[in-house]
């Protein structure tokens, strides 16, 4: 028998002095069995560091052909790509001609450092990639702080995110590998 996925209830304030967005997002998570809490909080950061009104969570590892967030137009053109992890080649290039903007979170540590010498070259002709590197110290710590029920307040500022939860605070500096043209 299959196992359901876990609700996470969250809400998430973002103050992101760089893109100037203030706001608070009630969110609800499908945890996917097969989904460490690390990439859940990775998930959540992600979103916080793309906030925006038509941002949306999508069925994730459920789907393939899907981002892990995504933003649409009004028109329903998918203006933003948001996928964690360390995607394939073919993977990257068909969310580049889908997406006006693909933006890729790896973490892990080594893994994610491999996998970007592999990839770095082909990536080149992408000018609508970014590629975002979170170290593994940073994610770790963020499992740490995760719940079913969370009031997550996110703070960016010049580039540093600070990430709290009560009295608990980690701060996580993302290394642009790549940056959209």
């Amino acid at each position: 028998m299959a196992q359901n996925a876990t609700i996470y209830k969250v809400e998430l304030s973002v103050s992101d002095m760089d893109r100037h967005y203030y706001e608070t997002h009630k969110l609800t998570i499908a945890k996917h069995p097969s989904e460490t809490d690390e990439r859940m909080m990775v998930r959540l950061l992600a979103f916080a560091l793309n906030a925006h009104e038509q941002l949306e969570m999508t069925k994730g590892l459920s789907a393939d052909d899907e981002p892990d967030i995504w933003q649409k137009s009004l028109s329903g053109v998918l203006d933003l790509w948001v996928a964690l992890g360390l995607p394939s080649d073919k993977v990257v290039r068909q969310s580049c001609a889908k997406a006006g903007k693909v933006v890729i979170y790896t973490y892990g540590g080594r893994p994610a450092e491999v996998w970007w010498d592999k990839i770095q070259n082909s990536t080149t002709r992408f000018d609508n990639l970014t590629v975002v590197n979170l170290a593994e110290a940073d994610t770790t710590a963020l499992a740490a702080l995760a719940s079913r029920a969370m009031r997550l307040q996110v703070n960016v500022q010049d580039g540093d995110v600070m990430v709290s939860i009560d009295d608990a605070v980690v701060y996580v500096t993302p290394q642009d590998w790549k940056s959209a043209a």
